[in-house]
């Protein structure tokens, strides 16, 4: 372990025991967020199968899209809230577009019968104004945390362990709320799993809007999250007399915010219904990644060793699209096989409604992440790289699919218990824990400075293009025994269907860890 500035000046920090107040503000915020998309993501596969009468290979195709839109737009929110808006402000516009997204897929839940042109418009403005406001919540909130506290804290590793289960907490209660009041089996009942996660959101809000000034603050007292314009804005305001107020910069007009958000928005709705007519996602994807990467390169101040450590970023972000592609199967196939093959019988008469699957791997996370990080800890310097880890998590995923392909190998059309679902999540989740937070560690470690955000970028493109490829592979999901293909491979039934994962995942995972030991030599150290 190298020694740092950071971890120098940390031993000079008096000890401390609490954390800020702000802390669980945050915290809070974030969990009701992640309950508002969590519980509408898992009804909407159902809701758009069920009551839109989408064909399934359309309907999964599109929440493939969907996710992978969600990945793109933070790239846009995070660069308007660095250059314009800052943190706070970017969280609570987004939050209330998200909101309002909401609101209007509950109009599109109670008239898709009455009025299903109308209500298909109403459906995918909701989810653009879905992608649009998370642009501007999800890469702005996750920055404040470390702000709370002085350079170099002992105790930041540990908020951000508590940020974190305030994610999968409201991951693990949305779907369940929502699917109690949603996933009925009735249609018209889908509108109230958009209302109760539209409440979550509003929630959210309202937190922010009572206690971020109070109580989000760096250690010198000061409100985080505030443009350098803003705090002068406020500055002025303070000093002039309430006859005359000092003019704001155009950026902060209210009208102003609302016209860049409806335009955000419309530009979302349209990015993602043209997807369903040309499928250009993915031509966007590739291109930008291939952008990024000739950009970084045409700098002829990168030393040898920075371009090393950039080309292990590169390799690893094109291995997570295959990670992502088959992961995020758990909104689309999966949640078809929760519906349709799985036995959900617990007693007596009671069914438990097949949204309920997607608060597994929360749960898991739960249980097993402090679980994961005492085991790295206790390792120390004999614990494998972070490319071993990543493999080894791409392996992890490999097997939860030759579980779940197992499990369906005989029992055709027949249901199936949810045994193997429930194992197939545990692996997964196991798998997410040794690549997802390890890997955007990792970007963190190996970045130049000066490439920071662009290298982000690469990383989230190749998440989007993993969630993009997870749609395009959910719509070869052979319902009704019929027949897909994917590159001449032929699959008739759930068990081939299951088994591409595991080929796919497998072959990824053992060239990578085949790869670990050039990747490391190329990482010049940093592990």
């Amino acid at each position: 372990m190298n020694i740092t500035e950071d971890a120098i000046s940390a031993t000079e920090q008096p000890a401390r025991k609490n954390h800020p107040q702000g802390l669980y503000v945050l915290f809070a915020i974030e969990m009701w967020e992640r309950f508002n998309y969590y519980g509408m993501r898992a009804i909407l596969t159902y809701f758009m199968t069920q009551a839109l009468l989408f064909k399934l290979d359309f309907a999964l195709n599109l929440y493939g899209s969907y996710i992978s839109l969600l990945y793109l737009t933070p790239l846009v929110g995070g660069y308007f809230a660095d250059r314009f808006w800052g943190n706070k402000r970017s969280i609570f516009v987004g939050g209330i577009v998200m909101a309002v997204g909401e609101l209007i897929l509950f109009i599109c839940g109670t008239m898709y019968n009455a009025s299903p042109g109308l209500s298909n418009v109403l459906f995918f403005s909701g989810l653009g104004l879905m992608i649009a406001g998370n642009g501007f919540f999800k890469p702005n909130i996750s920055t404040l945390v470390g702000q709370l506290y002085p350079k170099g804290d002992l105790r930041v590793d540990p908020a951000y362990t508590i940020f974190y289960m305030g994610i999968n907490l409201g991951a693990f209660i949305g779907p369940i709320a929502c699917g109690t009041v949603g996933n009925t089996g009735n249609p018209a009942d889908f509108k109230w799993a958009f209302l109760v996660a539209g409440v979550g959101m509003v929630i959210s809000l309202i937190v922010q809007r009572i206690y971020h000034n109070k109580l989000v603050r760096d250690p010198e007292g000061k409100i985080l999250g505030l443009k350098p314009d803003d705090l002068i804005v406020d500055k002025l305001n303070k000093e002039a007399s309430s006859h005359v107020k000092p003019p704001s910069p155009i950026w902060l007009n209210p009208v102003f915010t609302v016209i860049i958000m409806l335009v955000f928005a419309a530009l979302s709705i349209g990015a993602l219904y043209l997807d369903t007519q040309i499928n250009y996602l993915f031509y966007l994807l590739g291109g930008s990644f291939l952008f990024i990467i000739i950009l970084i390169f045409s700098d002829k101040k990168l030393t040898k060793e920075e371009q090393g450590r950039i080309w292990v970023m590169v390799i690893i972000a094109f291995f997570v699209v295959f990670f992502w592609g088959a992961y995020e199967q758990t909104g689309a196939s999966l949640s078809v096989f929760a519906d349709q093959q799985t036995n959900r019988h617990l007693w007596g008469n009671y069914v438990m409604p097949p949204s309920y699957f997607q608060s597994f791997n929360s749960a898991f996370i739960i249980l097993f992440a402090p679980i994961l990080a005492w085991v790295w800890l206790k390792m120390g310097k004999k614990q494998p790289a972070t490319p071993t880890k990543m493999g080894t998590g791409l392996i992890l995923l490999s097997l939860g699919y030759l579980w779940i392909a197992y499990g369906v190998k005989d029992a055709s059309a027949k249901q199936v218990s949810m045994i193997w679902l429930t194992g197939l999540y545990l692996l997964h989740t196991l798998g997410e824990l040794c690549l997802s937070p390890i890997g955007l560690s990792l970007f963190n470690k190996l970045s130049p400075l000066r490439f920071a955000s662009l290298l982000m970028a690469v990383w989230f493109t190749g998440n989007a293009g993993g969630n993009k490829l997870a749609g395009v592979l959910s719509s070869l999901y052979p319902e009704d025994g019929k027949t897909t293909s994917f590159l001449g491979y032929q699959m008739s039934n759930l068990h081939d269907f299951f088994m591409l994962f595991v080929f796919m995942g497998g072959a990824a995972g053992i060239i990578l860890l085949l790869l670990s030991k050039k990747l490391q030599k190329m990482m010049h150290g940093i592990q």
